[in-house]
């Protein structure tokens, strides 16, 4: 994972946490174990990225990240 794609996790974790009102930690957690980080966050950066966060965001919840 290079530097862009990690600030981009990082503030997908933070997007996620101020929506679903919990810590980023708790948020990174879910995130982690589910693979979401992993399987598809990282993967899809090229695409992700330009997509806005409150999409993201209702995105990672529907495919249960």
């Amino acid at each position: 994972m290079n530097k862009t794609t990690m600030e981009f996790v990082v503030y997908m974790i933070h997007a996620c946490a101020n929506m679903w009102n919990l810590s980023p930690k708790q948020v990174y957690q879910k995130l982690q174990a589910t693979g979401c980080i992993d399987e598809y966050l990282v993967p899809n950066y090229d695409i992700l990225h330009t997509q806005g966060s409150g999409y993201l965001v209702d995105d990672i919840l529907i495919i249960r990240c």
